[in-house]
């Protein structure tokens, strides 16, 4: 249902060069990045700089070498990896932070840079740098202990792309002598906080302080006080193979080369419960839609094509660029799909629909632009030229998860509850954690009667993905 929303890079951001640390501690490495300024994001995300640099100061003082990267395009961030990679000695203790935005595909993680170009699920893997092949890079270097905190599990601007993964992190497949711990569940997102720092930084900060801990329950730790911060709504991801005893702090007394020492903490009590992963019933293929005469819509309420915001839109980077191409090209499909997947991500939807019906045009058969105008005509309630679209997308793609999902909210919005319900269902079996889907199927329950299962759908969405119900909103779903 929701468009597929990443955008074209044209930015070229500045680089915040590679600090080296010059700290003590020759056998420690550690690689820290904070990846803040996307330009496929709304704003530069608030917390990774500021997490970054402070998680770089504590490394420093535990006796680790640190390189420090901050809004690092791929490039940089292949300069930054070969050049940890060439430090590694047999035996050393290598560390990687990364805050910015993550990905998931084909049961990998992928941390992204800042300039990655990304419209389908294949351009993941070819700008993003999966963390199982550089923790493999790692371990055949010779590194004895390997460890990976990723703060990514951020709802971003790529996943709205394409749908054939599920949201959030992957596990993953480490060699021996690794930790990794993710920020949040698997395949689960959260929400920054709004504030300067992320919630998972200031608790890894507060146990990595704490003197007299190895490794794995620094991190246990941390993840029962971030458990408990978010009352559950954000439970980080612990795996570890380890064969030998490490902690952050080196020495065997827990003595920290520099620094004032900090009194240890109560052990904790038992660690929360998350919230329950809810499990879809299979059911049945959905039925084909009765047909129901749905009302002509007004005119629609474009409120992003008035004059001035036309204007602004033409100034914008990734639009200027693709109208510049079908100036000189006014039959380029791909350059039509990908501005009307732009306007449609700043809410200018007439111009969108219009992009998407000569896509179509030159493409009669193209499945993604069918389904992308059924999401928009919804939203903007042209809702019976909708349901063709996303009929249309289906015969096209008997299955087709993302115009599963399409159709069910033109249902939803039409009343057709049933339908709804039967749609959303047909999806959630492909995908049971499309989050869209469950809380529209919530919806659609309890305006058909089923008040408590409707309420199970939309509390496991919401857990999801705390945003989605401002998303529904946006649809004028409420």
């Amino acid at each position: 249902m929701r468009i597929r929303l990443a955008l074209l890079v044209t930015l070229i951001l500045s680089i915040a060069p590679l600090v080296p640390s010059g700290a003590a501690g020759a056998d420690r490495f550690a690689l820290v990045i904070g990846n803040a300024k996307y330009p496929d994001a709304e704003a530069p995300l608030k917390e990774p700089i500021n997490d970054a640099r402070d998680i770089a100061d504590e490394l420093k003082r535990d006796g680790f070498n640190v390189d420090v990267g901050e809004n690092l395009t791929g490039d940089a961030m292949r300069r930054a990896l070969d050049k940890l990679y060439g430090r590694i000695k047999p035996g050393a203790v290598v560390l990687v932070f990364f805050s910015g935005f993550g990905v998931q595909s084909s049961r990998q993680s992928y941390m992204i840079p800042v300039d990655a170009q990304i419209w389908i699920e294949a351009d993941v893997r070819r700008d993003g740098f999966s963390l199982e092949t550089v923790l493999g890079e790692i371990n055949s270097r010779g590194a004895g202990v390997k460890i990976a905190l990723i703060d990514a599990s951020r709802r971003n601007p790529f996943e709205r792309r394409f749908r054939s993964f599920s949201a959030g992190l992957a596990p993953v497949i480490a060699p021996n002598g690794t930790l990794v711990m993710y920020s949040a569940a698997l395949s689960s997102v959260i929400s920054d906080n709004g504030g300067d720092h992320s919630l998972f930084v200031q608790e890894l900060l507060k146990e990595i302080r704490v003197p007299d801990l190895m490794a794995e329950e620094t991190l246990n730790r941390t993840r029962v006080g971030v458990t408990r911060a978010s009352r559950s709504e954000q439970v980080p991801w612990i795996s570890s193979s380890l064969a030998e005893d490490f902690s952050f702090i080196p020495g065997a007394s827990g003595t920290r080369p520099a620094g004032p020492a900090v009194a240890a903490r109560p052990q904790p009590a038992p660690e929360p419960q998350p919230l329950p992963r809810y499990d879809p019933v299979p059911v049945p293929p959905p039925p084909k839609p009765v047909e129901v005469s749905i009302p002509p819509p007004d005119k629609p309420a474009d409120n992003k094509n008035d004059g001035s915001t036309v204007v602004a839109l033409a100034d914008d980077p990734t639009i200027k660029s693709l109208t510049a191409k079908l100036a000189d090209n006014p039959d380029d499909q791909s350059a039509l799909y990908r501005r009307g997947q732009v306007y449609a991500s700043k809410g200018a939807y007439s111009l969108a629909i219009k992009d998407f019906d000569d896509s179509i045009r030159l493409n009669p058969k193209d499945v993604e632009a069918f389904n992308n105008r059924c999401w928009a005509r919804s939203v903007i309630g042209d809702l019976q030229a909708a349901l063709k679209d996303c009929n249309e997308a289906l015969r096209l793609r008997p299955n087709f998860v993302d115009a599963l999902d399409s159709r069910g909210l033109v249902n939803l919005k039409s009343g057709q509850t049933k339908n709804a319900i039967a749609d959303f269902d047909a999806a959630l079996k492909i995908n049971p954690r499309l989050t869209s889907s469950l809380y529209g199927r919530g919806l659609a329950k309890q305006r058909n009667g089923s008040i408590s299962e409707g309420e199970l759908d939309i509390s496991n969405a919401k857990a999801m993905d705390p945003n989605i119900v401002k998303e529904f909103a946006g649809y004028g779903v409420r």
